[in-house]
């Protein structure tokens, strides 16, 4: 078989080989670009369907089902915001409150007529309700709170006085006028309180923030045996009271349950106690801390000092000379009240030259008191009357030879000058023996309460 001969190759130009080449340039990428494109539209489309789903179920719990199925409204729990109440029971939050403290000389008139009042509402409060509270008798630095509308008007609504610590008064300005005295919630608790005296037994109860009336009710627990005025550095007490509280801020106090007082380097107790009917206060031996005669010669709650004591010899203030002494000198101020230390019968009363006015009383066959430099006599009080024990005979004066006004106080036994300061009174009657048993249950309970504060530490007015 003849051989067919080959057409020549035609030779490309450069310019088509050129094109050539980028034809398959193309070809290669848009192989490549179908590949890749065939992948992601697997991707593109498995995002879209896992973005779909994700949709419907966050849809499907946020819908109200009550709503597409029974055209009903889920119900929502209502928030109610509490109401603020004060200290006098007063919604707080509805009112815009201004609280003021009176001024010395500072009238009714003043406050009220400053604050919207009329002259004929101020009238009608001084008058017609003169039997709830008299307006005149508002005291300097006690508190007036005023409740008025929250608005552009700001209308007067309320007025509240602190009358005192537990006791308010209510004045109602709102429809009809109104006017109310009430009184807060006075809790009483069982309390414990122990201290030392470093100055005086007035600072250390102060220091505790205790009632004042504390300093008086401790002395007259103690009046008989212990002379307040006289303390040592040191000296110690303590005490179970009853604590009189308003909103958790003591306000007074109610009976002392049991006390206990370091005093001339020995303890000295006491307990209240039931004695057929009459309450008074016991050593731990059931003796009675009362005593046949009182250690001095003033009112637990009076204020003094002794200026000078019993001796033999002191140089007289006013004579310049040297002199006995054979008595006590409690400075005070003048018009304080003097008592007789135990029953009696004025023996003598009069002017005794140095001595002043003076009194002088017999308690029995062996003990006269005196009593010198009185400003005055106490009203009833003559030579032959008879007085009783914490009775007023007369007044601090400083009448006779005296720098100040001051009491000499004296005691004569079987006429014989004694120390006031160191005659030992015997006691009055003690535990009756049909009722010790009981009571020295009482004061086995109190001591191991004493030791039970001590131990937890619930030094403090308002703990129990």
């Amino acid at each position: 078989m003849p051989t067919v001969p080959r057409k020549p190759r035609k030779r490309k130009s450069r310019a088509e080989r050129i094109v050539d080449k980028e034809i398959k340039i193309v070809k290669r990428e848009y192989k490549l670009l179908k590949r890749i494109f065939k992948k992601k539209k697997h991707a593109i489309w498995t995002a879209c369907v896992s973005a779909f789903l994700i949709l419907i179920g966050f849809v499907a719990g946020n819908i109200n089902w009550d709503v597409v199925f029974h055209r009903e409204a889920a119900r929502l729990p209502i928030v109610i915001q509490p109401v603020v109440y004060d200290g006098f029971n007063m919604p707080v939050d509805s009112f815009d409150v201004e609280t003021m403290t009176i001024r010395p000389n500072q009238l009714p008139s003043e406050i009220l007529l400053d604050r919207g009042v009329s002259l004929a509402t101020i009238d009608r409060l001084a008058k017609e309700f003169i039997t709830v509270f008299d307006l005149r008798k508002l005291k300097a630095d006690n508190r007036i709170h005023f409740y008025y509308t929250p608005d552009s008007v700001h209308l007067l609504q309320y007025m509240i006085y602190e009358k005192n610590a537990s006791e308010y008064v209510v004045y109602n300005f709102k429809d009809t006028l109104q006017v109310s005295l009430k009184k807060k919630e006075i809790v009483t608790q069982v309390s414990y309180l122990e201290g030392t005296v470093y100055s005086s037994i007035w600072n250390a109860l102060k220091d505790k923030g205790v009632p004042t009336e504390m300093v008086a009710e401790i002395t007259t627990v103690f009046q008989w045996m212990i002379n307040v005025m006289a303390l040592d550095k040191g000296d110690r007490f303590e005490v179970i009271w009853e604590n009189q509280t308003v909103n958790n801020e003591s306000i007074g106090m109610g009976r002392i349950f049991a006390a206990k007082f370091y005093h001339g380097k020995k303890w000295l107790e006491a307990y209240n106690f039931d004695n057929h009917g009459v309450s008074n206060f016991f050593n731990e031996k059931g003796e009675s801390l009362r005593r046949a005669f009182m250690k001095i010669p003033f009112e637990a709650r009076t204020i003094f000092r002794i200026s000078s004591r019993f001796t033999s010899a002191r140089m007289h203030p006013i004579l310049k000379i040297m002199r006995p002494h054979y008595g006590v000198d409690y400075a005070a101020p003048a018009g304080t009240p003097v008592v007789s230390i135990a029953d009696g019968r004025v023996i003598e009363k009069g002017w005794s030259g140095g001595g002043g006015n003076s009194l002088k009383i017999k308690h029995n066959a062996n003990f006269t008191t005196g009593y010198m430099h009185l400003q005055s006599y106490a009203s009833g009080i003559s030579a032959g009357s008879s007085v009783h024990m914490g009775q007023t005979i007369g007044y601090v004066g400083m009448t006779g030879l005296a720098t100040g006004p001051h009491l000499d106080f004296r005691i004569w036994q079987d006429g014989k000058p004694m120390n006031p300061e160191k005659v030992v009174s015997p006691p009055v009657e003690p535990v009756d023996p049909k009722l010790r048993h009981a009571y020295d249950s009482v004061v086995k309970f109190y001591r191991s309460e004493f030791e039970r504060y001590k131990k937890e530490g619930l030094s403090s007015p308002n703990k129990n």
